[in-house]
């Protein structure tokens, strides 16, 4: 090959190469930006992501009104309690007006998502119940307390084997009783029924959490008395407000408020106003 032609090649392979290097360094660019654009929208969509659920402004609440003090029926008719006065002061931290639904307690979990935002109600965290809704952070620890006559020989888990036992239908009680050998449970959809049918002999026992136990102690004064759930072997429990499986943005959005207020000194005051007093 003549010599100019070899440096006529070698200009062109050089022009060739040039180009080719000047459309991928575009191409590398357009790709970074697009990154650059990806990234910044997901971080933007983190810190923005506002739960569903209360898009309208509006925390649904479904409870049960039936578990002194943590809910009950207020001298106004409306909820009341521990449990009431703990969400509205999670909804003002989250900037949501807070409506309350009172229903039975065994309809709440199916209800989560549908009818009703969350549930409050003196609810314990199960493994069954995860498998069904989220949970937020737990904000009270509780044992099972058991409500039997004054004059009763009840005083340990064996006694309670073969009896006939009060308890809420579907609260932590109705699954005790279900490992208790021979033993019966009669279910009822507030605690007060179960303890008016214990002080008129229909059963053997009440299982309830502690402190509505002392709150039915305190009402029926001589005519019955609480044991407590240790005696019996019963493992300590927490509550947790119960929320549609899945809403990371709400757990998130409660927990958080709920934090503030441990902080902030509210909750220790809604405990000396709800349950200290009590």
């Amino acid at each position: 090959m003549h010599k100019d032609d070899k440096i006529k090649k070698i200009q062109r392979n050089n022009e060739d190469f040039e180009r080719r290097y000047k459309i991928m360094k575009k191409t590398l660019v357009v790709l970074a930006l697009a990154m650059t654009v990806a990234l910044a929208g997901c971080g933007s969509k983190g810190a923005s992501d506002k739960s569903d659920a209360i898009a309208d402004g509006v925390l649904t609440v479904g409870t049960n009104a039936e578990f002194p003090p943590f809910e009950y029926v207020g001298d106004d008719g409306e909820p009341d309690g521990f449990d009431m006065a703990l969400i509205k002061a999670i909804g003002e931290k989250m900037g949501v007006k807070v409506e309350v639904e009172n229903m039975e307690f065994d309809s709440l979990v199916a209800s989560i998502g549908s009818k009703i935002d969350v549930a409050i109600a003196g609810m314990t965290v199960t493994d069954e119940r995860k498998n069904m809704v989220d949970f937020s952070d737990p904000y009270y620890e509780a044992v099972q307390y058991v409500i039997v006559p004054a004059d009763s020989t009840i005083a340990s888990a064996s006694d309670l084997e073969g009896k006939t036992i009060g308890v809420q239908l579907g609260t932590t009680g109705d699954f005790i009783v279900e490992d208790i050998p021979d033993a019966t449970a009669s279910q009822y959809n507030k605690g007060v029924d179960a303890v008016n049918d214990l002080i008129n002999g229909r059963v053997d026992a009440v299982i309830i959490d502690k402190n509505p136990a002392e709150v039915f102690a305190e009402k029926f004064g001589d005519d019955v008395k609480v044991i407590d759930g240790a005696d019996f072997d019963f493992e300590a429990e927490e509550y947790a407000i119960a929320m549609p499986k899945g809403d990371e943005a709400l757990v998130s959005a409660v927990n958080q408020a709920l934090k503030d207020i441990k902080e902030d000194g509210t909750f220790d005051e809604l405990v000396a106003t709800y349950i200290e007093q009590n």
